[in-house]
């Protein structure tokens, strides 16, 4: 995840796949694909002035080639090391 100002995050493709989540205070906004599943983007409950974004979802970036960048497979967490 990376993060921008709400209005620093433009959907280029496919918006009407995208789907809310909210859930607990309801404060958090979560979007999914409903097609893919994948985790898309959030607006944060610390600070809603915020998206949190999935680097993935950038076309043509591939999160395991920048450098000092975390990555997260989706399966292993780093908590069950």
């Amino acid at each position: 995840m990376a993060y921008v100002p709400l209005n620093g995050l433009r959907i280029l493709h496919s918006a009407e796949h995208l789907k809310l989540y909210q859930f607990n205070s309801g404060v958090a906004k979560h979007y999914f694909c409903s097609n893919c599943g994948i985790y898309t983007h959030y607006q944060t409950r610390s600070n809603p002035t915020l998206y949190g974004f999935n680097i993935g979802c950038l076309e043509g970036v591939n999160p395991c080639d920048l450098d000092g960048v975390p990555v997260s497979d989706g399966i292993n967490h780093e908590s069950d090391l």
